[in-house]
């Protein structure tokens, strides 16, 4: 079978998927399209190449449930949420475009493409849709690479500094959030707890701008 860019960003992201980004090399890739090296690079110039390619590839397949109808929190949190499984499935290659390629997300990206369309039907001026979405996706971004790396899980366990961190909690205190483990919280519990955090923020951020503006008619 002759080889192709399609053809060659599938292999890359099988191997991707069992061991990284960073074990790719273009030998490993020509072995398992059975093929000799010097031809991949008739199709992608370089290593870099093929994981901007592979990248593209998988993003444009991006997809989430369209709730137009919907508040545009519920919205917000089912993008978010969609965008995470993605991550989750191929966390080998999320991983490095997170910390490599701060160009992955593209404007015509699906997942950019209904984000913004969610920020801008929160009731945010137009001009600060690009920039409230991309602070959006600085916050997920970043959940999501201390998730994928274990930093999350690991920072939520710290104890915060003081002569009570030690005690154990007293058994009229407060429960533990839904979802937290003898060690701590889990994924699922942070995520929904960045989300909640990040539209709270939003949202106060819109009733501010409508007093301001409320007070400017006055």
């Amino acid at each position: 079978m002759p080889l192709t860019e399609a053809g060659i960003y599938a292999a890359a992201l099988r191997l991707i998927d069992q061991d990284g980004a960073e074990a790719l090399t273009m030998r490993k890739l020509a072995t398992a399209l059975d093929a000799n090296p010097m031809s991949l690079y008739h199709h992608v110039s370089n290593k870099e190449a093929v994981l901007r390619g592979v990248t593209r590839t998988v993003g444009a397949q991006f997809r989430t449930v369209a709730l137009e109808n919907a508040p545009w929190q519920e919205r917000i949190r089912l993008l978010a949420a969609d965008f995470r499984t993605l991550a989750h499935r191929h966390p080998g290659l999320m991983a490095y475009s997170f910390s490599h390629q701060p160009d992955f997300i593209q404007p015509d990206d699906p997942f950019w493409t209904a984000l913004t369309a969610i920020v801008a039907a929160a009731g945010v001026p137009q001009p600060e849709v690009p920039e409230i979405a991309a602070l959006i996706v600085a916050v997920v971004i970043g959940a999501l690479t201390a998730e994928l790396n274990g930093s999350l899980h690991q920072w939520a366990n710290l104890k915060p500094p003081g002569p009570d961190s030690g005690e154990e909690r007293p058994t009229d205190a407060a429960p533990r959030p839904t979802g937290a483990g003898p060690e701590g919280p889990d994924q699922d519990h942070m995520f929904r707890l960045v989300m909640n955090t990040l539209i709270a923020g939003l949202e106060s951020r819109l009733t501010a701008d409508d007093d301001g503006r409320d007070v400017g008619r006055r």
